[in-house]
């Protein structure tokens, strides 16, 4: 009984039978994996575009409705097994066009941070899965003294390894689908070394986050693809990637035309779709291609979607490097500096609670005794003015009975002096009307007096309460990280949210640039005591301010640590 010989006798009895049909080719035509399942493309992409920890599932049907059986249906299942590495398992059922395979997949991914500019990832898509013939039609006339390929179940093993290089957010990335492989039916490699498929992939990634959704990007990536005995394969995929959706566009110089996008619900549904559209004149008569993607992701919501940031070097200057028993040695006569302080602190602050209910005291009792003068005085006023007013009164009856007396003496006088004496009447009406206003304007002043006296000391207090209330915000919490100095050079008095301090240009400037990209307005300043550069976010009026700045993330903008750096005016 002979079995398959070649590929080369297959695929020849294949076309001799499909004459008249398009060469499909054998590769697993995934190049429009962009957002899930993208490790089937490269391995090392499990490491972050497989958006572990999830379940995810991808199925194609090529040049027919999705009413038939899908060509291919990849099944995985990913996870982060910590920041630098990532597994994956995964099922799967692919239609080469002349063999139909069903098996297993698993993958590792590993990263290496070589700086903090560059990372090298690597990683492998272990195969097993077994082989045997899609389209059995055609029918060998027995009178053709041929031999006759009798159809089989093989078993073979199959290892694609895959590598990326990134340099900031730009990728370059190799791969093979099929670099080693061993068919354990025949007892040999399954393909020969012709018959391998390579693949080469750049993509640059560029953010468009805003405080909504700071890990938005969009990415284009460029690819080639080694296809045996066909010609290569050039492509071309741009994703727009956001928290709550997905869209992509891509073309393939033999498959054509791509359009897709999808949907993220409640942090942990996504489902999106694609189809693609034959350009080439050979394949225009082709039906279109559709893919269907779905994916759950099992992890914390929170965690679905990751910012990768720079970071400075987790490994400072040679100069800057202190042993660990320093630094325990270190820690232990801060620690101990830091009770005596607190103890210090706490007895100061509470002779200094005693002394201000004392002064409290005090003051009320000085502000009561005030008040209690000026009604007094007040009181006074009043029955000093009701007494003149009474005497006033009294002289103005005597005056009246001897205007009277007079009247009857000077009856016999003649009309000038009754003139006169009207005249002297009106005078002495008009003195009467202004002495009584006066009167009443100093009452009304004394009242006034009173009321601003009793607003300043309201005032008073309430300016006290501020400052006792801000001196006692200002005062650092237990745990937190906050310094303080006099002065410092030109720098204006302030609460400075500080990101990080850098002695080294290089790192400042890198840093700078990255939080630029993240949409910030970073701002620094050197001090002179050590020459560091401070790099902060905002510099704020009050302790209040600068704390929810740095409790809220700067309002979700940065979410590393920050911490208080106060300038003290002179």
């Amino acid at each position: 009984m002979v079995k398959f010989g070649t590929p080369f006798l297959i695929v020849a009895t294949f076309f001799f039978a499909r004459s008249q049909e398009v060469s499909l080719p054998v590769d697993f035509r995934q190049h429009n994996l962009t957002e899930y399942n993208s490790s089937f493309f490269n391995p090392a992409f499990s490491l972050d575009r497989n958006n572990p920890q999830s379940v995810s599932l991808w199925t194609r049907w090529q040049w027919q409705s999705i009413d038939a059986d899908p060509t291919t249906l990849f099944l995985n299942y990913t996870r982060k097994i910590n920041e630098s590495s990532a597994a994956s398992v995964a099922f799967f059922q692919h239609n080469t066009g002349i063999f139909f395979n069903t098996g297993g997949i698993l993958n590792y991914a590993q990263e290496i941070k070589l700086n903090s500019l560059i990372r090298l990832g690597f990683g492998f898509n272990l195969f097993g899965f077994q082989q045997e013939l899609a389209d059995d039609r055609f029918q060998i006339d027995p009178n053709i003294p041929i031999p006759i390929l009798q159809p089989s179940t093989d078993f073979i093993l199959q290892l694609a390894p895959g590598v990326r290089l990134s340099v900031e957010n730009f990728s370059f990335g190799l791969a093979s689908e099929n670099l080693f492989d061993y068919n354990f039916t025949d007892k040999g490699r399954n393909t020969v070394p012709a018959d391998k498929i390579y693949m080469g992939m750049v993509s640059y990634d560029i953010p468009i986050g805003v405080s909504r959704d700071p890990t938005a990007f969009l990415r284009p990536l460029l690819y080639l693809r080694t296809i045996p005995e066909l010609d290569n394969q050039v492509g071309l995929n741009v994703l727009l990637s956001k928290t709550t959706y997905w869209a992509q566009i891509g073309y393939n110089n033999f498959y054509g035309i791509s359009l897709g996008g999808g949907g993220t619900f409640f942090k942990r549904f996504s489902v999106g779709a694609l189809v693609e559209f034959g350009t080439n004149s050979a394949i225009s008569s082709e039906d279109p291609s559709f893919e269907i993607v779905a994916s759950y992701f099992i992890g914390k919501p929170e965690e679905r979607r990751k910012i990768r940031v720079l970071e400075e070097e987790e490994e400072p200057k040679q100069e800057e490097l202190i042993t660990e028993e320093e630094t325990k040695e270190e820690i232990e006569k801060a620690e101990a500096i830091a009770e005596e302080e607190e103890a210090a602190e706490r007895a100061q602050q509470k002779q200094a609670k005693k002394e201000a209910r004392e002064l409290a005291a005090q003051e009320k009792a000085l502000a009561k005794q005030k008040r209690r003068d000026s009604i007094a005085t007040a009181k006074g006023e009043r029955e000093a003015l009701a007494e003149a007013a009474r005497l006033e009164e009294e002289r103005n009856k005597a005056a009246i009975e001897q205007a009277k007396k007079e009247e009857d003496l000077a009856k016999a006088k003649d009309e000038q002096q009754r003139k006169l004496d009207s005249i002297n009447d009106v005078r002495r009406a008009e003195a009467l009307a202004a002495a009584q206003k006066l009167r009443q304007q100093k009452k009304k002043d004394s009242l006034e007096s009173i009321k601003i006296a009793e607003a300043e000391a309201a005032q008073k207090q309430i300016e006290q309460d501020q400052v006792a209330q801000q001196e006692e915000q200002d005062k650092p919490k237990a745990g937190e990280k906050y310094e303080e100095v006099k002065a410092e050079g030109d720098l204006e008095p302030g609460y400075y949210l500080i990101t990080n301090v850098f002695g080294t240009k290089k790192y400042y400037d890198a840093f700078m640039k990255d939080l630029q990209n993240q949409g910030l307005a970073p701002k620094s300043f050197v001090r002179a005591k050590n020459n560091y550069n401070y790099v902060y976010l905002e510099r704020y009026n009050t302790m209040n301010e600068a704390r929810n700045a740095r409790d809220s993330n700067f309002n979700g903008k940065y979410l590393d640590k920050t911490w208080i750096f106060r300038v003290v005016g002179n």
